[in-house]
């Protein structure tokens, strides 16, 4: 028997699969469901059945494709219309078939004894009193076909080598595979990905011809791809500003100018300019076709937010008691995207009996990523900010002023260094003793990098941040540095966003000085939310000759925590936290603390809120039996 081929070209019935939801020609299309309490008489109720067919994939596409299903509760309809939609099935299951490697399979649709397509069956509709009608879909299969020949081709022999390079790397389909729709479709996609990050931003698919062997069970898949120049960008364009300086944002904008184009830098430019804070929105729009010189335009449509905001936040932890924190930010203050962010805070609300007990703050933050028209470029940022502080801690009290003024430099839009000086001038001592006066000048080295894929709520990636701040002491003429890093990695344990584990792990070290010389609040203390829960605020480390938390000169604390989305937007968390604090620089674990329990989280837009319980597992003199948590975001 001679071999038939069938071709399919451009579409290959594949994409057809998923988009086969419209009534065929002449059927009244869906209505809302009826209002009225009496149903319509003409109308004919039914039900559908699919029987399974062994392959979950292939279940769900018929499901999906069929308007005997789709509308089979939201738009009643007539005999007539049942009908209609019974025979528009008999195409798009045969192509939902098709799309998952069955090109040999048949379908059929079985009501009142007969098969849809048979002659009279609208007569035996319309006479039928069987309600509601039993409608009955069954799919044979038959054994699927598999690819047998891939060729990736360019449109002109120049354009060959470039195909050649996309295609030198695996792109998730082979020969001997399942001839599925999907896996063609993602590899076509994958391959003009490929195209477009090695420079060539015209690259499309000029062709996609698929040709189907019935007799030996078989496609075979060829692509002709039109790669275009490689190009680089043009000085990108900026529309939509009102109240930011128009120059300036050009200028931060054209950091790509003059680089090789692809998608992925263009999508960091656009996500530059929306860290600069003063945007709600920035598309990244590319031209059509290249300028004269042979590079792509670019344009970046920004819609700015509102200049002004103000905000409360509110947290909750019964060993340190209610914290409120209220703030007012200006969000474009000189026309250059400058952020003014002025904040009170009270916290520790009734702590002891009253409010002489609480902590007070109340300062504000300046950030001009224009560094002052200084000409540092757009990589760099300004962060200047003051603040006064009032604290009654478990482990010291202290009435100060702090002053810092770093310098940002941003190497991509994960990794960031700082640096600049920082004073902090007060007077600090135990709980309820005299307060001694103190004088600290030193200079910041800070770094940060965030790999991950939230900032409030993140399931993959890393994140590290420490700082390094070199300082010295007036009042005791001793240098210390303290030294503290961070860093936290999460899993997507089945790669859903619902079962997540995450770890954090921190430590710290006060470098060059006796611990007596160096003022307490610049010590380490473990304990708290943040911390090792279960434990009370700074609990955790050495003690003074009244038993009161002093500090130590180490630190060291992890926390391993399984996070799970239950239902909804509602998730729970199980976790575990360790923790201790030494009296020397290096780490001790001699006073390890382990705090564990359970949480509650509802995610809301703009992050989740928590609810966190924790005991303690190693007792510890006077620590309370349990902790509660309550705040926004995830603990780490």
């Amino acid at each position: 028997m001679t071999a038939r081929f069938r071709p399919f070209l451009a579409s290959l019935l594949l994409c057809a699969t998923l988009a086969l939801a419209q009534e065929p020609q002449g059927q009244q299309p869906p209505q809302p469901p009826a209002m009225a309490a009496e149903p319509d008489p003409e109308n004919l109720p039914y039900t559908v059945e699919i029987e399974p067919t062994g392959d979950d994939a292939l279940d769900a596409a018929l499901k999906a494709v069929s308007q005997l299903v789709t509308l089979q509760e939201s738009s009643p309809t007539t005999a007539g219309g049942v009908l209609a939609r019974a025979n528009g099935d008999r195409e798009r299951l045969q192509r939902a078939l098709q799309s998952e490697g069955y090109w040999a399979g048949t379908t059929k649709i079985e009501m009142l004894g007969g098969t849809v397509g048979e002659p009279g069956m609208l007569e035996r509709l319309e006479a039928t009193r069987e309600k509601p009608l039993k409608i009955r879909i069954t799919a044979d299969k038959r054994e699927p076909y598999h690819i047998a020949h891939i060729r990736l081709r360019a449109d002109t022999a120049a354009e060959q080598a470039a195909v050649d390079e996309a295609g030198a790397k695996p792109y998730d389909l082979k020969v001997g595979d399942v001839a599925r729709a999907a896996p063609v479709l993602a590899a076509e996609k994958t391959l003009l990905d490929r195209l477009l990050e090695q420079g060539h931003p015209l690259a499309s698919v000029a062709k996609r011809e698929t040709t189907v062997d019935h007799d030996r069970h078989t496609m075979d898949v060829a692509w002709t791809f039109a790669p275009g120049p490689v190009a680089r960008f043009a000085a990108p364009d900026v529309e939509g500003m009102t109240r930011i300086d128009a120059s300036f944002l050009r200028e931060e904008a054209s950091q790509i100018e003059g680089e090789r184009y692809s998608p992925e830098r263009l999508e960091r430019q656009r996500q530059e300019l929306m860290a600069l804070g003063a945007f709600g929105s920035v598309q990244a729009r590319a031209a059509k076709r290249l300028d004269e010189a042979g590079r792509l335009p670019v344009t970046f449509v920004v819609a700015e937010r509102a200049r002004r905001a103000i905000g409360i936040n509110l947290a909750y932890e019964t060993n340190y008691g209610p914290t409120v924190r209220v703030y007012w930010e200006h969000r474009n203050l000189f026309g250059h995207a400058e952020q003014l962010r002025l904040e009170a805070e009270i916290a520790r609300l009734g702590t002891n009996g009253g409010l002489e007990n609480s902590t007070y703050r109340i300062g504000g933050t300046y950030r001009d990523p224009h560094v002052f028209g200084l000409g540092f470029g757009p990589q760099w940022n300004f962060i200047g900010s003051i603040w006064y502080l009032r604290e009654r801690l478990e482990a010291y009290d202290r009435d100060a002023i702090t002053l810092s003024a770093l310098l940002e430099r941003r190497y991509s839009r994960r990794l960031s260094f700082n640096f600049g000086p920082v004073l902090d001038f007060g007077s600090s001592g135990p709980p309820g003793g005299t307060l001694v006066p103190y004088q600290i000048a030193g200079v910041q080295f800070g770094g940060r990098y965030d790999g991950t894929d939230s900032l409030l709520d993140p399931a993959r990636g890393w994140r590290v941040n420490g700082t390094l701040t070199p300082s010295w002491s007036f009042r005791e003429s001793t240098p210390f540095a303290p030294l503290r890093v961070t860093a936290s990695t999460y899993w997507d344990v089945f790669g859903e966003r619902r079962t997540i584990l995450a770890v954090r792990g921190t430590f710290g070290s006060l470098l060059g000085a006796d611990l007596p010389n160096v003022p307490r609040h610049q010590r380490f203390y473990g304990g708290g939310g943040g911390s090792v829960r279960g434990y009370d605020y700074q609990s955790i480390g050495p003690r003074d000759a009244l038993n009161r938390p002093s500090g130590g000169s180490s630190l060291l604390e992890t926390s391993l925590e399984l996070r799970q989305r239950i239902w909804g937007n509602i998730g729970g968390v199980a976790f575990v936290d360790a923790g201790s604090v030494g009296t020397s620089s290096a780490p001790d674990t001699s006073n390890l603390r382990v705090g564990a329990g359970v949480g509650l989280r509802y995610f809301t837009a703009i992050g989740p809120i928590r609810a966190d319980i924790a005991v303690p597992l190693v007792k510890q003199q006077g620590n309370s039996a349990f902790g509660l948590y309550v705040g926004i975001g995830q603990s780490f």
